[in-house]
């Protein structure tokens, strides 16, 4: 493990109100600690998990819509609102990583297209020409390797369930090498063994079991009582 620890700094000009501190997680949270080589981010849409994790990203030199140190592209807003205002503990710091950021995957496909040199690192063919999930799967099996730290953000988007497993084999074999920190909604991720996962939908943000994610609660009480849930839904 390499990241130990995110700290929250802040000062008099700080406003509470404004973005990204009117989010309720980010502004009640001081620090983050890392336990496991393996981290989720969990909780609802706009809860904070995003933000974290993109300043996570500011701070290790990532390009913040996506790539590593030597990825460079213009995209809108994709400057880190929170970047400033945190500090990273490392034991070792390393600088090698990745950020994926799935909302803008395609722009991040169409930067390495100007540079055909530097497929070979991401399977050897653009990723516009592979399928959305091929084209994840393939930066994750060609990019990814050890000695980094991988921010990835809602990986889930592009991959179907199987995909999934397949993402969490690749992780299962770098774990040892690698630190992984994902933001996502998937409970098939959330199951990965002796993975740490930090739940923004309580203040401070705070560990949580699988079992007691609404991920896992929701999925399983669907899975296993589809009929009664559907009703309820269509019916009260």
């Amino acid at each position: 493990m390499f990241l130990r620890s995110l700290e929250v700094l802040r000062n008099a000009q700080i406003d509470p109100g404004q973005y990204p501190f009117s989010i309720p997680a980010v502004n009640a949270l001081e620090r983050l600690s890392f336990q496991s080589n393996v981290t989720f981010f969990v909780g609802e849409n706009g809860s904070g998990k995003s933000t974290i994790l993109e300043a996570i990203a500011y701070q290790c030199g990532f390009h913040t819509a996506g790539g590593g140190k030597n990825n460079r592209y213009e995209v809108d807003a994709s400057q880190s609102a929170l970047g400033d205002h945190i500090r990273l503990s490392w034991m070792p710091k390393i600088t090698n990583g990745f950020f994926l950021r799935a909302e803008t995957f395609y722009q991040f496909a169409s930067h390495l297209d100007t540079m055909p040199e530097s497929l070979r690192y991401y399977g050897g063919r653009s990723l516009h020409k592979q399928s959305h999930g091929e084209a994840f799967l393939s930066l994750f099996q060609h990019r990814f390797g050890k000695k980094a730290i991988y921010l990835l953000d809602e990986p889930e988007a592009a991959l179907s369930p199987a995909r999934q497993l397949a993402l969490m084999r690749i992780m299962k074999d770098l774990e040892s090498e690698a630190q992984f920190i994902i933001a996502t909604h998937s409970p098939v991720l959330l199951g990965y063994p002796d993975a740490q996962i930090l739940n923004f939908d309580v203040l401070p943000v705070s560990e949580i079991r699988y079992e007691e994610t609404l991920h896992y609660i929701i999925t399983r009480r669907f899975l296993e009582n589809r009929a009664r849930v559907l009703d309820e839904l269509f019916n009260d």
